[in-house]
């Protein structure tokens, strides 16, 4: 496979594709949470109907052909997001309708696999658009922007509910229930529209993408595809040991996904900080986007400059120490903003930090090779697949752990999370050729 030439410059879309794709994701997966525990359901429930979502993120690999042999990748990606725009959309307007939640959950879990083709068509034209340097460079931009999303969706979005729900419809932001749908149907027309200019702008000036080789010129061939993709992914040396390191990474950010916010918003009485949606957003959405925007593109310097192999035990560090926080916190339920503001900073900061070299990673040693695409895939599909084991447990533990013990178990979980990171083999050169013809699976 051959590296197409982006014929604008990589700022133009970079950083607004990875956005997008993120805000997508995060507004199905996580917010959908903040929502659900809004409309008064329990942390157990909340959290495990919102990870179900992340099913299509999983299995993701298993259409990743389709996006191979239709068309061009930019084409998939413009059809996703004006698709998950107009979703959106019809989720605002199927919430004002009596006993509506059997609809949303259904439009929800359609627009999952919408979200996640999304993904697979957006990182398609990164890694066929740039050569391996380009890759490199331009990848602290691509994590920066892709943690900008959470942060506008899990901070932004979320303020933006909890100030209508109070201002504007004036109800209590203590109380959850079905006084919330008024202001969460506002919230999910503005990510509507958002996406959709998205998809405009990128029509205008993102890269088709190159093909892969060997590409399925019909249906019947994307069985051949997908199994002669599958054993190729299976050929590598040390592939078992790229598996394991792709889930455990980022297992205590799973664990942490759904019940960091939960912690924030819950009552003292329920081992909580109290925090309206309003707090909670402007924590997450000012200092929280500072925090991680700086460890992204620090994290992005500092990989470039050591490189790859010899930091990425340090990376694993950054991801999962700092996690502590919320531990420190839960004992100590403070209830001065700056020092709960402080524990979110950390927090982010070194999320953002270690989070880049997960993606350089998978871009470099899991997807190089004749399925660049669809090995890349893979890869962030077993990252799914952790959020999804994780998030879909993550609220019944706590439930029945309480915060406390659940933060000390967090901590505990993620000592597999180094062992995966130390043992993760190194196969491919990172100062290889820019040709991309030059970076190939290895195989046993």
């Amino acid at each position: 496979m051959h590296a197409s030439k982006p014929t604008v410059w990589p700022l133009l879309w970079v950083p607004t594709g990875y956005f997008t794709m993120a805000l997508g994701y995060v507004m199905l997966t996580s917010v959908t949470a903040i929502m659900f525990k809004n409309l008064g359901m329990d942390n157990g429930k909340a959290a495990e109907y919102s990870s179900l979502l992340i099913l299509a993120y999983t299995i993701k690999p298993l259409f990743a052909p389709f996006v191979e042999m239709y068309r061009t990748k930019k084409f998939f990606v413009l059809c996703a997001q004006t698709m998950l725009g107009l979703g959106f959309i019809g989720i605002a307007l199927v919430m004002a309708l009596p006993n509506y939640m059997t609809i949303l959950m259904a439009l929800f879990w359609a627009m999952s696999f919408v979200g996640a083709t999304q993904d697979i068509a957006s990182d398609g034209v990164y890694v066929t658009s740039l050569d391996s340097r380009a890759q490199s460079l331009y990848c602290g931009i691509q994590s920066l922007s892709w943690n900008v999303g959470p942060i506008v969706a899990a901070g932004g979005m979320v303020y933006l509910s909890g100030w209508l729900h109070v201002n504007m419809f004036h109800h209590d932001a203590a109380v959850f229930g079905p006084d919330w749908i008024e202001s969460w149907r506002i919230i999910f027309f503005l990510v509507g529209g958002l996406t959709v200019l998205m998809a405009l702008w990128h029509a205008r000036f993102m890269p088709d993408g190159a093909r892969a080789e060997n590409t399925p010129a019909s249906v019947r061939a994307v069985g051949h595809f997908l199994a002669d993709s599958f054993v190729t992914l299976f050929q590598k040396r040390g592939v078992w040991r790229m598996i394991a390191f792709a889930f455990l990474f980022r297992l205590s950010i799973g664990f942490l996904e759904k019940i960091g916010p939960f912690f924030m918003v819950d009552p003292a009485a329920k081992g909580g900080l109290g925090l309206s949606n309003e707090k909670l957003g402007v924590i997450y959405g000012t200092y929280g986007l500072a925090a991680v925007l700086l460890g992204s593109l620090l994290g992005g310097w500092y990989v470039a400059k050591k490189g790859l192999k010899p930091t990425l035990f340090v990376l694993c560090c950054a991801v999962n120490i700092p996690n502590v926080t919320f531990l420190i916190m839960a004992i100590y339920l403070p209830t001065n903003l700056y020092l709960i503001t402080a524990g979110v900073m950390i927090e982010k900061f070194f999320y953002g930090f270690g989070a880049v070299g997960f993606m350089i990673y998978l871009m470099q040693q899991l997807a190089p090779g004749k399925y660049t695409t669809t090995h890349y895939a893979f890869g962030t599909g077993i990252m799914g697949l952790c959020g999804l084991v994780t998030g879909a447990v993550s609220g019944h533990l706590q439930v029945s752990m309480g915060y406390v013990s659940y933060f000390i178990f967090v901590m505990v979980a993620t000592i597999p999370s180094f062992i995966a990171t130390w043992c993760a083999p190194f196969y491919i050169d990172e100062a290889a050729s820019d040709d991309p013809k030059g970076v190939q699976a290895v195989p046993a």
